[in-house]
């Protein structure tokens, strides 16, 4: 599970909220309990006393017989608290602390490895994080249709149809998340508006994450807007400032709409620092454009197509602009 140190310690904190939440609710709920049955108090203490005592008595060598019969007293005892909450009609877990997760107690550990909560909770803030969290429940591998692809049609640039190509395309996204990271892939989405590029790459996002990989989702106009503030303007915006970081160190960071920003010499510079960064790092990226490869050379350089080219897998999406297609079909046109 790739979690950096301060969202580790998010988590912490939210299973100390919970602790605090269970000890306030467990005194509220067990001073009711006693109210409504007094007799309770009296069994607490003697069974408390009987306790005392088969301690003493197990610690000092004492006679086995009796530190049995002091654990019978107890057995006894306990079996009375439950029939005076089922009279009362309490649940016979009245008077013990209730948890989320009874394996580790609300505690994210088990014997010094974390609960499969733990784990849970650290997905559920990977998808928050990601900025994706509730577009991922539309555009995923599930959702994803090749019906909106044309079968009829061969293109002489591929040789098959936009579907039998798509396809194609599909299975090979699915291959990345497969072999993500032992592979250290990156990919770069072609195509024109519309073909599924933001769909597949949200794809991929929701797969990982699931499978415990850190993933943040930026336009590559919030892209370059954090490197314009953390790095010329200087800003002492902590989220920002932990956004930067993110963007560096996440397992997988998909940078989508490259070109429809601003394009100028600090853009340009950002673009090659970023790819050229996670290259070496072993990071995977996933960016997705609408621009030839020749159009992205015009705008970022040589050198950044270079790097692209040489390290990412290149995808070049074809088909009509889907969201019209789907805006006709609900329209009935």
């Amino acid at each position: 599970m790739a979690l950096s140190n301060s969202q580790f310690n998010a988590i912490l904190r939210e299973y100390e909220r919970l602790q605090a939440e269970n000890r306030r609710e467990y005194a509220a709920r067990r001073a009711r309990v006693m109210q409504a049955v007094p007799e309770l108090k009296q069994l607490d203490d003697r069974a408390a006393v009987s306790a005392m005592e088969r301690l003493k008595r197990s610690v000092l060598g004492g006679d086995s017989f009796a530190v049995q019969g002091f654990s019978e007293e107890i057995g006894t005892i306990e079996e009375q608290k439950a029939a005076l909450l089922k009279k009362a009609g309490f649940p016979p877990d009245a008077l013990e602390p209730h948890y989320h997760c009874a394996d580790c107690r609300d505690t994210g550990f088990i014997e010094g490895q974390k609960c499969h909560c733990f784990h849970t909770r650290a997905i559920r803030l990977l998808y928050a994080q990601s900025h994706l969290d509730r577009i991922m429940e539309r555009e995923n591998f599930e959702t994803f249709s090749l019906e909106w692809y044309d079968d009829s049609q061969v293109l002489n640039a591929i040789g098959m149809t936009e579907r039998a190509w798509m396809r194609r395309i599909e299975e090979r996204c699915r291959s990345f998340v497969e072999n993500f990271p032992r592979e250290h892939g990156s990919i770069l989405f072609q195509g024109n508006t519309g073909v599924g590029k933001t769909f597949l790459s949200n794809s991929i996002a929701k797969e990982l994450i699931e499978r415990g990989q850190s993933v943040i989702y930026l336009t590559a106009a919030e892209f370059f807007d954090c490197m314009a503030k953390v790095r010329i303007e200087k800003t002492d915006d902590l989220k920002l400032q932990e956004l930067y970081d993110y963007i560096f160190s996440c397992d997988l960071l998909i940078l989508d709409d490259l070109g429809t920003e601003v394009v100028n010499t600090f853009s340009a510079s950002q673009l090659f620092y970023l790819v050229n960064f996670r290259l070496n790092a072993q990071k995977g990226t996933v960016i997705s454009t609408n621009l030839s490869m020749r159009m992205l050379r015009d705008s970022y350089s040589d050198r950044t197509t270079s790097r692209i080219t040489s390290g990412y897998d290149i995808l070049m999406l074809y088909g009509d602009d889907i969201r019209a297609k789907k805006r006709k079909r609900e329209l009935g046109l």
